[in-house]
């Protein structure tokens, strides 16, 4: 079945053998590639319900490939994996499409974790029925279609996009405390890659502020987590 296929790019036979026994062993079935012209190849003649892409391969890097895959499908979730952890290389792939990142090196135990997460909330979004456009500012999204559109532009919105968009339009005016984001939009625990959160939060700026370094719809609230708010000269 399509819901348990992964396509696996992963360059190093060690790391890539003890992923597929893994994966195997929870029931999903693994097409492993090496390099990123191998992944494209792949994703354009195969359909799978999740990508874990490395960020350092052989010629194409992650970055480049996440880019390309979204161009492919905007919607099919990617776990990026790297040895590199600075911050700037988590922006670069969360900026590129991917939905989630781990750090090498990782427990296998968090890897399925994340890696289940990732898939019953993408199943749970195909099953939700039709939504209305929802408008803020000079935004229109529709949660349902995927898409969005700001002042300049159309967007074509990632799954995780789409969920934590939905959990904010849900809650609009609330505060939604950090864990209970990370928990709801990733499934994790809120001590695990909590800067994902932060450089989602950005990335939403930049969607949909008029002015992301002075956000007015997308606010932080200092030691407690973030609010969204649909009218801001309203409040």
């Amino acid at each position: 079945m399509m819901e348990s296929r992964i396509l696996l790019v992963e360059d190093e036979p060690s790391i890539a053998r003890g992923l597929i026994f893994n994966l195997e062993e929870e029931g999903y079935v693994v097409l492993h590639v090496i390099t990123g012209e191998e992944a494209l190849a792949a994703l354009a003649d195969e359909n799978f319900a999740l990508v874990v892409l490395d960020l350092m391969l052989p010629g194409m890097d992650g970055i480049e490939v996440c880019r390309r895959l979204r161009r492919l499908d905007p919607r099919l979730p990617v776990l990026m994996l790297t040895a590199r952890g600075e911050e700037k290389d988590r922006v670069e792939g969360l900026t590129a499409g991917a939905d989630d990142y781990l750090t090498k090196p990782f427990s296998l135990e968090e890897f399925l974790l994340r890696i289940k997460g990732i898939l019953r909330r993408s199943k749970w979004y195909h099953r939700t029925g039709p939504e209305e456009d929802y408008v803020f500012g000079a935004n229109r999204v529709n949660l349902q279609e995927g898409t969005a559109r700001n002042a300049d532009e159309e967007l074509t919105l990632t799954d995780l996009e789409i969920r934590m968009l939905r959990l904010f339009f849900r809650h609009e005016g609330e505060t939604l405390p950090r864990a209970e984001i990370l928990e709801a939009v990733w499934g994790v625990s809120p001590d695990t890659e909590t800067r994902t959160l932060d450089n989602f939060i950005v990335r939403l700026r930049k969607y949909f502020e008029a002015d992301p370094a002075n956000p007015r719809h997308f606010l932080t609230v200092r030691g407690r987590g973030y609010r969204f708010v649909r009218e801001p000269d309203q409040g």
